[in-house]
């Protein structure tokens, strides 16, 4: 009985452990140090880093390489544990302007819009649909209004 007890608590805990990923662009410090400002161009930032993760859309070119560690434990949502963002910035003709490290401290927590559009209609519930869904079963007027809101027939003549 103790052995099992034992067994169980051993397998619970197993099961509690932390998950920790690693994702994106893993720096390497040589091929990072090797790039110079004014000199290399977006093609031999390529060769040394590979393709970035993000480029710029708007205002002066940038490139970012992101890579993150996230922490996970059981079911619960992740956790970021680090972030690292190196941004080589670019002029118009392509040559390096400037190289910048970014940290989780630099972020930003963006607030979305929670509000929701309304759709035409009702929502149905699952045994709504499922009724509604039964091979056989001839449909009621109400499903009719359901699939054509304006609660006409179509038009004259069949068309």
């Amino acid at each position: 009985m103790r052995m099992s007890t034992l067994l169980f608590a051993a397998v619970v805990l197993a099961g509690c452990a932390p998950v920790v990923s690693q994702r994106g662009y893993l720096p390497d410090p040589d091929n990072e140090s090797a790039i110079e400002v004014g000199k290399d161009s977006k093609n031999s930032v390529q060769q040394r880093l590979g393709d970035p993760s993000v480029e710029s859309a708007f205002g002066s070119e940038a490139w970012y390489y992101i890579s993150s560690s996230e922490k996970q434990v059981a079911f619960f949502r992740p956790t970021v544990q680090s972030r690292s963002i190196l941004a080589v910035y670019f002029d118009k003709d392509g040559k390096v302007t400037d190289i910048k490290h970014y940290g989780l401290k630099d972020g930003n927590v963006v607030a979305f819009e929670s509000r929701e559009t309304p759709t035409r209609g009702r929502e149905l519930t699952f045994l709504q649909q499922l009724f509604n869904a039964t091979p056989g079963v001839p449909g009621t007027g109400t499903a009719d209004q359901e699939r054509n809101p304006g609660g006409g027939n179509g038009p004259p003549g069949g068309y």
